[in-house]
């Protein structure tokens, strides 16, 4: 078998970077895409790198983009579904513009890239799809409904896509990360002109400290989901909190989970939350 080739959306920072950066050093030829042209040197200097202007909002862009991926290496054997953007704000305060374009980028993008694939994968009787969606897929959190509501599609999508194409060899995975320390907080696409009276719950939520981990963490669990050989698990999860969460709730149950989420989102988690789920790490006082 000749070096196998990945395809790898929204490299230009974050799981993406650090994906190619891992399947590059691991013999991969990588097609990597970012949505700028400052973008184009990101992944300068590693070897059997191409990297390709997509946006994953243009459709048509997205459904042609299968055979310009092919004729870079000359075979596709996996796909990583990574580009996507963050929209916050209570619903309320949410313009239907956001709402459109944060499913416009995560799902519909993501379902036209599938689309110019899958014929590819499915002629050749092999590959791998990782779709990325969101450990909020599984736990929706506060002010960040929509964002969840897109991950939970894209969730949904890959387990549809999993039985559906097993047939013909091609395997489709959800990854769903838990909080990573990406720069994907500081491109918060933010509600505006939200009511004074959801102000102080916002306050009190922002200022819960949070887990925050690694993005390299995830990077390795993306690699391992399309290395692994494992035809069968659909949901891979990265991150402490990515982890637990899917484990506690089966150990409380749905509505004894859902009372504890609660309370812990409103700044007043049980000794029972606290010895259950990850907690973040004090840092060093500087100097």
């Amino acid at each position: 078998m000749s070096q196998p080739t990945i395809v790898i959306t929204g490299t230009s920072s974050g799981f993406g970077r650090l994906s190619v950066a891992r399947f590059a050093s691991s013999g991969w030829n990588v097609v990597a895409t970012v949505r700028k042209e400052s973008d184009l040197e990101v992944h300068k200097g590693i070897d059997n790198v191409a990297t390709l202007l997509l946006d994953v909002n243009d459709e048509d862009a997205d459904l042609a983009f299968g055979e310009l991926a092919l004729a870079q290496f000359g075979r596709v054997d996996a796909l990583v579904n990574n580009a996507g953007y963050y929209q916050a704000g209570p619903l309320e305060a949410t313009t239907m513009d956001q709402a459109h374009r944060q499913f416009q980028t995560n799902v519909f993008g993501l379902i036209a890239l599938n689309k110019a694939f899958i014929p590819i994968l499915r002629k050749q009787g092999s590959g791998v799809i990782v779709n990325v969606g969101s450990i909020s897929a599984d736990q929706g959190y506060p002010y960040t409904s929509v964002y969840e509501a897109s991950k939970a599609a894209v969730v949904s999508l890959s387990e549809g896509l999993h039985t559906e194409l097993a047939e013909f060899g091609v395997v489709v995975k959800a990854l769903l990360p838990g909080s990573m320390d990406t720069r994907i907080f500081d491109k918060v696409d933010r509600a505006t002109d939200i009511p004074a009276e959801y102000l102080d719950s916002m306050a009190r939520f922002g200022s819960l400290n949070l887990v925050r981990s690694d993005p390299a963490l995830t990077a390795d669990v993306i690699f391992r989901m399309v290395t692994d050989g494992n035809t069968r698990k659909v949901r891979y999860y990265s991150g402490p909190d990515g982890e637990a969460i899917p484990r506690v709730k089966q150990l409380l149950g749905q509505d004894w989970y859902w009372e504890e989420f609660r309370r812990a989102t409103h700044g007043d988690s049980t000794p029972l939350w606290r010895a259950l789920m990850p907690q973040p790490v004090a840092s060093s006082p500087t100097a």
